[in-house]
């Protein structure tokens, strides 16, 4: 289907995150053409342009990556009448087997080219795989920084063991798709419930202590929630401790009330 707009500059990249380096890109151009790779573990899907605040059009990789160079460069040109600028990354790619790359893309693209260097945050370079790698060592701090907001998953509430309300705390479980997920531990975090964000613990991973399943469950500080039913999201805070395996329930709800405790302190 043929695009009708009078754009005339747009930023491309995959966009997995929409964190600093990004949005350097999005600042300098009206639109954003989102190369959809199927495989955003950060930002999924269509939920980036939730954090992109002008139009959005998603560029399949499937059905582009056939595409050379000269070729991909023309697809713009004919979605985009009125395109003047293209605005990329240092390190931008593009055509068949990313044949192309910011030469190239001034060689066979008419109007100016607008190519945005590396971004740093305190002498860390800004890309969604090191944010990656924070996330997946839990340092969500310095990930939510890079991104220049709080990581953020959303998952379905489904039923847990049963153990928290009668043994330990109250938690909702969820079943959580497609997001890369922290590493095992307990975090401090946000958790929105019907339009409200609530201060919250969560814990990620496999429950050592009991049956040894994973689990991915929230615990809401000082308020009873009764019955929640379908999707939550989760906003990570900060890192409270590793998973650890304990003498017994017992034991285990002395750790949680400990942890109760710091998330508290981290989120007041």
């Amino acid at each position: 289907m043929k695009l009708n707009n009078n754009i005339k500059s747009i930023a491309i990249g995959s966009f997995d995150g929409i964190h600093l380096g990004h949005q350097a890109l999005i600042l300098q151009a009206e639109a954003v053409v989102i190369i959809e790779r199927n495989s955003s573990v950060m930002t999924t899907g269509y939920r980036r342009v939730e954090y992109i605040d002008k139009p959005c059009f998603f560029y399949h990789l499937e059905k582009i990556k056939s595409l050379s160079a000269k070729d991909f460069i023309a697809k713009l040109s004919d979605d985009f009448p009125q395109l003047e600028t293209i605005v990329v990354g240092y390190d931008f790619g593009f055509g068949h087997k990313k044949e192309g790359d910011t030469t190239t893309l001034k060689e066979l693209f008419q109007g100016k080219v607008i190519i945005v260097s590396e971004v740093k945050y305190k002498n860390v370079s800004v890309h969604s795989r090191s944010i990656k790698e924070f996330i997946k060592n839990g340092e969500i701090r310095m990930a939510n920084q890079l991104l220049n907001r709080n990581y953020k998953i959303r998952g379905k509430v489904i039923s847990g063991q049963g153990l928290g309300k009668k043994e330990l705390v109250p938690t909702l479980n969820l079943k959580v798709l497609n997001y890369l997920l922290p590493k095992e531990g307990v975090y401090a975090t946000q958790t929105l419930i019907n339009k409200t964000w609530l201060p919250s613990v969560s814990f990620f991973g496999h429950r050592v202590t009991t049956d040894s399943s994973f689990a991915i469950e929230t615990h809401i500080l000082d308020r009873d929630i009764g019955i929640v039913r379908g999707d939550i999201e989760l906003e990570f805070i900060a890192f409270i401790r590793d998973n650890q395996k304990f003498n017994g329930l017992n034991a285990l709800r002395v750790a949680i009330e400990r942890d109760i405790d710091r998330a508290k302190s981290i989120l007041s």
